[in-house]
């Protein structure tokens, strides 16, 4: 729930943080009782992060195949990411996968930790997708074929130039961008969106995490899977691993700075993408993981610490993004907001600079071109509060208490 010295310098961040827990005990609560659906939803909420709790929020019907196609991907990409694989093992799975989804007893021991129990009940998820309706098999058997090809063909392909960078992202992460578009259209409350904007959507995700996760990834065991495109890196090192060396550190910012600016392109899109949702969970369930993007690129620009360790979003900040995204005009606010302080770090000096500032200037005029800023709740900027250490301390142990006496049967609201 965060640390109590968090709770100090963000007072604010106290009541979102408490909805935050009272809605993950709530979706808990809400797990099918049959096995094969209770193994599949436990799991979404061991594997998922964020997304388990937005996607709980959901439509029951709607819910269940979002959580079989997250699931199933993931599935998919515990075999692309399991190094230890060998090539001509892996390859003929990935290129299948599709096929493996009807098959009740199907399983294939990879993965470590909670992504290894996955694969190894995986004929749970298969049993689970066969129950959904015939619209929701089909997109999700096409999105799996195209993703397992897309991976197995990169699996022998390093990511050399930017359009490289481009169609691996569309393979592994596009892809599930217009996978759930289908699904939004199959259920029927949403116009099936352009396969661009669909597209955009994904990347910006998946940009932003491989931007993170750069030293996990490097440092990755047995051996390193690396998606930075060498048509970037190279203009700053010689070796991809030089990045994480001290003595580059100015030349990995550079670095940094030019993969989160080519990140940036992929905005406008996404908010055309959301501006067109009707639905208000579909709405969330898409905007809230967009917004952590944003704020994620932020944290990350011109920061060495990608290189030393891991930047994320605050716990406090993550709540609130989930509690005050609830509406366009507090998607364009946050981006606004965000696009702001990352534009505040932008040194003239950084060979991207007027790319990222023209990047961010186009941000920010199609967010005051909406004419919905004065509207919303500001994740970020901190109202004016007459909050003191000593209420913070008090609220604190108010949450602790509260926490510790929730009953098991807590209501379900």
């Amino acid at each position: 729930m965060g640390s109590l010295g968090a709770l100090v310098k963000y007072p604010n961040d106290f009541y979102p943080l408490l909805k935050l827990k009272m809605a993950a005990r709530h979706a808990e609560k809400q797990i099918p009782s049959e096995p094969h659906w209770a193994f599949c939803f436990s799991m979404l909420h061991k594997v998922s992060r964020s997304f388990a709790l937005v996607i709980q929020q959901l439509d029951t019907q709607l819910r269940n195949a979002v959580c079989i196609f997250y699931l199933v991907l993931r599935a998919l990409d515990t075999v692309e990411d399991d190094t230890s694989i060998a090539t001509d093992v892996k390859v003929p799975i990935l290129k299948d996968f599709y096929r493996h989804i009807y098959n009740r007893d199907w399983h294939f021991s990879c993965g470590i930790k909670d992504y290894k129990v996955l694969m190894d009940q995986f004929h749970l998820v298969s049993t689970a997708f066969l129950e959904l309706e015939k619209g929701y098999q089909e997109a999700i058997e096409d999105i799996t074929k195209r993703m397992g090809a897309g991976m197995a063909k990169f699996i022998c392909k390093e990511v050399e130039t930017v359009d490289d960078y481009d169609e691996y992202c569309h393979y592994v992460a596009g892809l599930v961008g217009l996978g759930l578009s289908k699904l939004f259209h199959a259920y029927g409350s949403e116009d099936l969106a352009p396969d661009s904007l669909s597209n955009s959507m994904g990347l910006f995700l998946q940009k932003t995490n491989i931007i993170r996760d750069y030293l996990e990834d490097i440092n990755e065991i047995p051996k390193s899977r690396m998606f930075w495109p060498r048509q970037i890196w190279s203009k700053y090192v010689n070796k991809l691993e030089d990045l994480k060396y001290e003595e580059n550190s100015v030349k990995a910012v550079q670095c940094l700075n030019d993969m989160i600016t080519d990140a940036l392109i992929h905005v406008d899109d996404c908010l055309k993408y959301m501006s067109a949702l009707h639905d208000p969970a579909i709405f969330r369930f898409c905007a809230i993981p967009q917004v952590m993007a944003i704020g994620t690129l932020t944290l990350c620009y011109n920061n060495i610490e990608v290189f030393r360790g891991v930047v994320k979003m605050r716990r406090g900040l993550t709540a609130k993004v989930i509690d005050r995204t609830n509406t366009m005009a507090d998607v364009y606010g946050a981006f606004y907001d965000f696009s702001c302080m990352l534009k505040a770090k932008v040194d003239n000096k950084d060979p991207n600079a007027q790319k990222t500032l023209s990047r961010l200037d186009s941000i920010l005029k199609t967010c005051r071109d909406s004419g919905v800023l004065n509207t919303r709740k500001s994740c970020i900027i901190q109202n004016q509060s007459n909050y003191t250490p000593l209420l913070a301390v008090m609220l604190f142990i108010i949450l602790a208490i509260t926490l510790a006496n929730l009953s098991p049967n807590w209501p379900n609201n």
